[in-house]
């Protein structure tokens, strides 16, 4: 019977989650970058793409401080909002509309790996490696501020440009039905043949 594992063991199960996470977030942020219109979301992504090879190498320096191996292991909830990211991509939305979807996929992502780091840092405290604590933090503090990034550049504009457009083209829709509604029907004007001939 194999030996129960620990705390220990989870963090660094968790630990080489994370690392997989990041690394599928390495190929998908340039994707989510080149599909903005906003050059302002495009630059989030950017930048957060540089923050996460940092978080790669800061996850690395984990490993070694741990005397474990540096190891991935693949990451299904992630890959599975990367997937849902991967299909806003391929919808036919209006550029505003888009990057509305674009920044919910991101921050999708975002508060998956706020969760996974806020326990890693409290796994790492509770079993005293403080070094990793501090490490990891660093990266939960990254986190966040992209999440919070995202909100406020779809406060800023996005989604009321967003909701604008779709308002504009529901009143376009709602005048050409009226405007059908109000047009005469050629049967409803024909007059009616007599029923018989006078004689």
């Amino acid at each position: 019977m194999a030996d129960t594992q620990t705390l220990r063991d989870a963090f660094i199960e968790e630990l080489k989650d994370a690392y997989d996470a990041e690394k599928q977030l390495i190929k998908a942020l340039p994707k989510l970058a080149k599909a903005a219109s906003s050059a302002d979301l495009k630059k989030a992504f950017t930048n957060h793409l540089e923050e996460t090879k940092g978080q790669v190498e800061r996850l690395e320096e984990v490993f070694a401080g741990l005397d474990e191996k540096v190891q991935g292991k693949h990451c299904d909830g992630i890959e599975g909002i990367i997937e849902e990211g991967d299909a806003i991509i391929e919808e036919d939305f209006d550029t505003m509309a888009k990057d509305a979807c674009l920044i919910a996929a991101g921050q999708r992502a975002e508060h998956y790996e706020i969760a996974a780091y806020g326990s890693l840092v409290a796994w790492a405290r509770s079993l005293g490696h403080d070094e990793a604590a501090e490490l990891l933090e660093l990266t939960l503090t990254e986190e966040k501020a992209a999440d919070e990034k995202l909100t406020s550049l779809a406060e800023g504009g996005i989604n009321d440009e967003a909701a604008t457009l779709a308002n504009a083209e529901e009143e376009d829709e709602a005048s050409d039905e009226d405007a059908v509604a109000a047009a005469p029907s050629r049967t409803a004007t024909k007059k009616s043949a007599p029923a018989t001939k006078r004689r």
